[in-house]
């Protein structure tokens, strides 16, 4: 069965809802907001999708996705080598970067988990001092981008779906915690770009604004996850805190197309 690039949406939802905790970002995708920027590919039985995979090209480096271990799943991928960008980024299944071998060079960024919310009872009450940011704050949040969290993807499209909540020192915004997707209706939202002022941390402001936003979250989705790199031992405890648990494994890449290999 060869590899095909998939349009329809709700085929494809349906498909990601088997497992809807471990494929929060692609559900968040689908929505109208993101979906222009996505190519899908699948592999097909009976009419029924087998495998499947995410490009999303929303910002500056593609980003493939491929959480699954679906049976067939490495194979699939080594049928689409010919049509994946010569560079990319990659979240990945532990194993499946096999399907890369002698075609790419990788480097990996680290084990990383991905979180759901769970016990939402452990959220806080939603305090006054946590304000939702506006377009128009955009430079005060790249101010603090700049100095905490210079590495992060953030895309300021983001600001527009009114999901970024931050707590201001005067007119500095010192904590922030915002989504890398939305869906309203896929009933989906993934947690990111949440980040404390160097000066400010260890005040407990990220765990504030981090469970305020999703305060919010629950008047428009059911289930609210992230991505975590398994090494950063106060973001999980911050989180855990706040009533998420670890659902799954998965493992980031850069890949880099080896000169020559590939048509």
């Amino acid at each position: 069965m060869l590899p095909i690039c998939l349009h329809r949406r709700e085929k494809i939802a349906t498909f990601l809802l088997a497992c809807p905790d471990i494929h929060i970002y692609e559900l968040g995708d689908l929505d109208d907001f993101f979906w222009k920027y996505t190519s899908w590919y699948a592999c097909e039985c009976n009419e029924e999708i087998q495998n499947l995979a995410l490009i999303y090209t929303g910002t500056n480096l593609p980003i493939l996705l491929s959480n699954n271990t679906n049976p067939g799943q490495k194979e699939f991928l080594k049928q689409l080598l010919p049509i994946l960008p010569r560079r990319f980024y990659a979240h990945l299944t532990p194993g499946l970067e096999e399907a890369f071998t002698g075609h790419y060079s990788l480097v990996s960024h680290g084990q990383h988990l991905k979180m759901i919310l769970t016990h939402s009872d452990r959220l806080l009450e939603m305090d006054p001092s946590v304000q939702q940011l506006q377009i128009s704050d955009l430079p005060a949040l790249s101010a603090l981008y700049a100095v905490a969290y210079p590495e992060n993807w953030f895309d300021p499209r983001m600001l527009e779906t009114g999901q970024y909540y931050g707590i201001w020192q005067g007119n500095c915004l010192i904590s922030v915690a915002g989504i890398h997707v939305y869906s309203p209706h896929y009933r989906v939202a993934a947690l990111g770009n949440i980040t404390t002022h160097p000066q400010c941390r260890g005040m407990g402001l990220g765990t504030l604004v981090t469970s305020y936003l999703c305060q919010s979250l629950r008047n428009s989705v059911d289930r609210i996850g992230l991505n975590v790199h398994a090494e950063n031992s106060p973001a999980i405890a911050c989180y855990r805190k706040l009533g998420f648990e670890p659902v799954a494994p998965y493992v980031e890449w850069m890949a880099e197309a080896i000169p020559g290999v590939l048509p």
